[in-house]
Formats: structure tokens, sequence, C-alpha cells
């Protein structure tokens, strides 16, 4: 089941935490190449730390999270 929220995703959010926001969000990690959001360290670790492990610039991941996060 999808879980929803109005909540903003921030850099300091655990990718477990952006996930229970939204579950599709997972499509969008994915497209980052972020295949890490199924491993145990996605529990605690943040969307800056994962970011800065792929070489990902996070503002613009959390910019492109937020503007495809459902706002049901």
């Amino acid at each position: 089941m999808k879980k929803q929220n109005n909540k903003n995703i921030t850099k300091n959010m655990t990718i477990k935490a952006v996930l229970e926001t939204d579950s599709s969000l997972a499509d969008v990690l994915l497209g980052f190449g972020m295949h890490c959001i199924y491993c145990p360290m996605s529990q605690m670790e943040t969307l800056e730390e994962a970011a800065q492990v792929h070489e990902i610039d996070v503002d613009f991941l959390v910019k492109k999270l937020n503007q495809n996060k459902s706002s049901k």
C-alpha cells in the first residue's frame, strides 16, 4: 500500500523516512542510480550521505523528490 502525506523531503531525512513519506519516490531514487534503497543502511543513511556516496547533487535530488511526491 502506498503511504502518502504532504511532508516536504529534506536532505537530512533518512532514505527510510523518504519512502515512508511516499513509497512511489523509490522510482526517483532508482532513477538517480540509488539502488541502496534496498540496503539495510538505508534505514539510517540520510539523503545527503547517500548522495555524497553516489556523487549526486543532493539539492537537485531533494528538488526532484519534492516535485514527484504524490499530492494526494
